[in-house]
């Protein structure tokens, strides 16, 4: 059995190969903007499923007829700070903002998974959760800010930090599960592969 991930992060797909599993890796092409604009009204944890889904299954659509005995799990993630549900920075300008409001201060990081499985090239089952993280944020400087700044990672991650890259000197502690911080959860994600009919075991490479 094949699994696809639907996601270019290549911390996601470090976090897969960690735990033993080789996936392939396509990127979905969603308009994550206009999905999270058509949701006003919608809480952070169905924002961040919405995302995980559009993206599995853009990406299941077009793998089916490849990978016809697979599962395809897709995901999202954003950090909800001072009654804000944000993603990734994008620019410096917001990056730096965000960080001057988030230094010292706490956030939960959302992630959302969705997991469909394909059997005979179809499509089937499908499986969507939730994990959430507290993150304890550090205070680094001003200079540090800008320094974390000019590497370029915070403004294409969520919420503008990592804690598996040069974010993580600045994040004091977590409350939860770690490996959903970094992209991809894998206690969520074992338990909706279950969901589809899919021991994790199956996937891992031997």
């Amino acid at each position: 059995m094949q699994l696809v991930l639907a996601s270019e992060s290549p911390a996601r797909l470090n976090v897969l190969r960690g735990a033993g599993v080789e996936p392939h890796q396509f990127i979905s092409g969603v308009n994550e903007e206009a999905i999270v604009d058509s949701l006003p009204e919608a809480s952070p944890e169905v924002v961040v499923v919405t995302l995980a889904e559009a993206k599995a299954q853009t990406v299941a659509a077009a793998v089916a007829h490849q990978f016809p005995d697979s599962v395809v799990i897709g995901c999202d993630s954003m950090l909800a700070h001072d009654g804000l549900l944000v993603g990734k920075p994008g620019t410096p300008e917001v990056a730096r903002e965000r960080w001057t409001t988030m230094a010292g201060g706490t956030g939960v990081l959302l992630t959302g998974h969705s997991v469909l499985r394909i059997q005979g090239g179809v499509v089937g089952a499908i499986a969507s959760g939730t994990a959430s993280t507290t993150i304890r944020f550090g205070l680094p400087s001003p200079a540090e800010i800008e320094a974390y700044i000019a590497t370029g990672e915070p403004m294409a991650v969520a919420g503008g930090f990592t804690l598996d890259g040069y974010g993580g000197w600045f994040v004091d502690g977590i409350d939860g599960d770690p490996s959903s911080v970094i992209g991809l959860s894998l206690p969520l994600t074992r338990r909706l592969l279950v969901e589809v009919g899919v021991s994790v075991v199956e996937l891992w490479q031997r």
